[in-house]
């Protein structure tokens, strides 16, 4: 007899999520399109779970892919039945869940339970290392291609054993690769330490070779839960299939009183998985949307259930959308619709330079701000990071507040990082890489060639770095480089004594003090310096708020939740900013305007997707992306040229364009174009629907007028304006080198954060940060 949840659990569910809370079977397949209500349907299967006594708490395990999305829905599955109720649940990212396995298991092969855990950042670094002891860099190699190479090979599940059994070692750079690959291998396991990478392939690796070891979590996790199924990777498919198999009848306890089958085995675990292979645009990564594509064939009598209603977008975005992603082939077929109504049209515009195209950007924003459009609101999506420049320039220009998601991450931070590495050498004093980052921070005079003589003594000894730096008497270094250098052990092997019971706030205090390294930053006279005593002060008191959301939390707890955070958890949705951000970083978020930029061939399709294996239908589905994120307004733009390398091309419509019918868009003008000096008497140029001829390019479309002094391109400097002390009220006249004449209207601000509103004669109303912008009152 199926167990029905209580009403509340399936309020406000259509019947397709309705169904997919309800369904019991061995393996369940939920698609889910963009804006489909997927997380509430997640939440209220796991709830109706739990609450009809089908699974205990520990018996769930479900995966996100963020810590931010797993911490959403553990609060949204205890706000459904108690919180107390939905303890012991393993919420969690793959990497989250894989390392709190490791922590358990990995003494069955060789690490403790205090291994590193290496970010990218300290991956390269090492292999850096590698290839200048190898002199491998004069045979091409590079630190980008290599740990590219590696994490390849790892999200496929291969070894350096079994790549290198594989491998034409007549080729040199195959043989060189190899041995590479090697050293890498054999440094993290002297170090105790995983990359990224390693999380998930080496968990996998523990079930197959410990088969009475994966039964344990075969056995506890009873109903596995995966969200974005179309992300994962070989490694990852590989780690369900493993948790979700059946137990072999030698491997079931003999006091189990769980259901057993025929042969004495334990059925596997039921699986649920929800994803849209129409929005898979992580193959970069490693994704391989086979995982969802082929999953009935994989899990056999699987149910899949499409769940097509849209609650975020108007209908003209998703008609747009949908007539997009029909011209892909591998995927279900489903329609988004919504209730909510056509909405506005979408609104194209063709700019004659990528500056054209970011000023009609920064306008509508502002016309959006008037309208009551807040601008944490609004987002720019662009394919490459390349085109930022002119749009930042013009948005400083015009006084929009904006920030650039992607940029340096408070852990990335150098001072960030060694405060961290010394964190990391106390919990790990196998760890050499962080050992030598903090080895002469702050400066003790300890310069390369010491720490070679150490690391050669500890080869030759077969010692960790850290015994090196214990025996440095032996060495004949000299009494004053000597003495920095025990004396710095001295310090480390006295913390890492109490690591086990010590606050992590008082830990990182105490080695921020013995060590001078605050002190070092505070009486430094680069200015700099000390915002970075600031920054290294705020980890201070992270690890405080550690302590108080964990307060029998260890520093192996606090390093691997930091090791864990992930970019999309850095996010701050309260910023009152407009968002700029490519169209990868804007997976799974959405706002009430996107305005999606330098829709072209050769950056959407980006031209490196021609050469790749289903790159143009990856293309496609990352501008299905980036059209779904919008609620209400979306806005599609291009260039007729875009400067590309120091040189000005001829750019092409995207092809993509194409595949969106005429009716839902309506193509705006470019703006007004100054005719002389004062700039008084913009002319409006023609502009229409894009021409699609992928034989000619923009020739089609009419010629621009003769460009004065508004060809931003050719007046963009390395330097900044300074207005001195001008200053406006309302009332008076200005003139504006690209807008021409005008009346200021209101001013806001003091200082040199004042901003002007001027209502130009010709080009309509801007808003000027005073102190730079190009303008003289008359």
């Amino acid at each position: 007899m199926t167990l029905v949840p209580d009403d509340r659990l399936l309020e406000g569910l259509n019947p397709q999520q309705r169904e997919a809370v309800l369904y019991r079977g061995q393996s369940l397949l939920i698609v889910a399109g963009a804006g489909s209500g997927k997380t509430s349907v997640l939440t209220r299967r796991i709830a109706g779970l739990l609450q009809t006594r089908e699974a205990w708490p520990s018996q769930v395990l479900a995966i996100t892919f963020t810590n931010k999305a797993a911490a959403e829905m553990r609060e949204r599955v205890g706000a459904l039945i108690g919180r107390e109720e939905a303890e012991g649940m393993w919420i969690s990212t793959f990497h989250s869940a894989c390392v709190r396995i490791l922590r358990r298991e990995a003494e069955n092969f060789g690490f403790t339970k205090s291994f590193t855990i290496y970010d990218s950042a300290d991956s390269r670094a090492l292999i850096k290392r590698i290839i200048k002891e190898l002199d491998a860099d004069t045979l091409g190699f590079t630190v980008s291609g290599v740990a590219g190479k590696i994490s390849k090979a790892k999200n496929e599940l291969s070894d350096v054993e079994s790549y290198a059994r594989g491998a034409n070692f007549n080729d040199p750079n195959e043989a060189g690769f190899v041995e590479i690959f090697r050293r890498y291998t054999e440094s993290l396991a002297r170090a105790n330490a995983f990359d990224f990478d390693d999380l998930i392939a080496q968990t996998v690796y523990l079930f197959r070779a410990f088969p009475a070891v994966a039964a344990l979590y075969q056995r506890r996790f009873r109903h596995i839960l995966v969200d974005e199924y179309q992300d994962t990777n070989h490694a990852q498919y590989a780690l369900i299939r493993e948790l979700t198999r059946g137990i072999a009848p030698e491997h079931v306890p003999a006091d189990t009183r769980m259901a057993t089958s025929a042969d004495g085995g334990i059925p596997g675990a039921s699986l649920t998985v929800v994803g849209d292979s129409d929005q898979s645009i992580y193959a970069f990564r490693g994704a391989d949307i086979r995982n969802i594509v082929e999953f009935e064939r994989d899990f056999p009598n699987s149910r899949v259930i499409l769940l097509e209603q849209n609650y975020r977008s108007t209908q003209n975005i998703l008609d747009a959308a949908n007539a997009v992603i029909s011209n892909n082939f591998d995927r279900k077929d489903k329609k988004l619709f919504t209730t909510i109504g056509s909405g506005d049209k979408i609104i194209g515009f063709t700019g004659y330079s990528g500056h054209d195209e970011a000023q009609f950007v920064a306008d509508e924003i502002q016309k959006l701000h008037d309208e009551g459009v807040a601008y944490k609101d609004i987002a720019v999506f662009y394919r490459t990071n390349a085109q930022t420049r002119a749009l930042e320039e013009i948005f400083i220009r015009s006084a929009l507040p904006y920030r650039v998601l992607g940029g340096t991450k408070f852990y990335e931070r150098a001072e960030i990082k060694d405060a961290m590495a010394y964190l990391i050498t106390v919990a790990n004093p196998f760890d050499p890489l962080a050992l030598r980052r903090v080895m002469n921070v702050p400066k003790r005079g300890i310069g390369p060639a010491t720490e070679a003589a150490l690391q050669s003594y500890a080869d030759a000894n077969q010692v960790t770095l850290r015994d090196a730096m214990r025996d440095a008497s032996l060495l004949g270094l000299g009494p004053k480089v000597t003495g920095a250098i025990t004396g710095l052990a001295q310090i480390l092997d006295e913390v890492s004594a109490t690591a086990g019971t010590a606050k992590v706030s008082d830990i990182l205090v105490t080695l921020l003090q013995r060590t001078g390294f605050i002190e070092a930053l505070r009486a430094s006279r680069d200015p700099q310096d000390e915002a970075r005593a600031e920054n290294v002060e705020e980890l201070v008191s992270v690890t405080k708020e550690f302590q108080r959301n964990n307060p029998e939390g260890t520093l192996l707890d606090f390093l691997t939740e930091v090791s864990l955070v992930a970019a999309a958890d850095d996010l701050d949705d309260s910023s009152g900013t407009v968002s700029l951000m490519t169209l990868h970083t804007a997976k799974g978020l959405e706002y009430e305007a996107v305005f999606l930029t330098g829709v072209e061939e050769g950056l959407l399709p980006h031209q490196m997707s021609a050469s790749e294996v289903g790159g143009p239908a990856e293309e496609r589905r990352l501008f299905y992306v980036g059209i779904t994120r919008a609620r209400r307004r979306l806005f599609l733009s291009l260039a007729m040229t875009r400067a590309q390398f120091g040189e000005v091309n001829v750019a092409m419509p995207s092809r993509y364009l194409q595949e969106i019918p005429a009716d839902l868009i309506e193509w705006k003008q470019s703006p007004g174009d100054a005719t002389s000096r004062g700039g008084t008497q913009p002319r409006a140029l023609n502009a229409r629907r894009p021409q699609f001829s992928y034989a000619s390019s923009f020739s089609e479309l009419p010629a621009a007028p003769p460009r004065v002094k508004t060809e931003w391109a050719n007046r963009v400097t390395n330097t900044v304006r300074d207005n001195g002390d001008l200053t406006l009220a309302a009332g008076d006249r200005i003139r504006h080198v690209d807008f021409g004449d005008g009346r200021v209207t209101a001013v806001t601000g003091a200082g040199p954060k004042s901003v002007a509103e001027v209502q130009f004669d010709t080009a309509g109303r801007k808003r000027l940060l005073i102190k730079i912008a190009p303008i003289e009152k008359l």
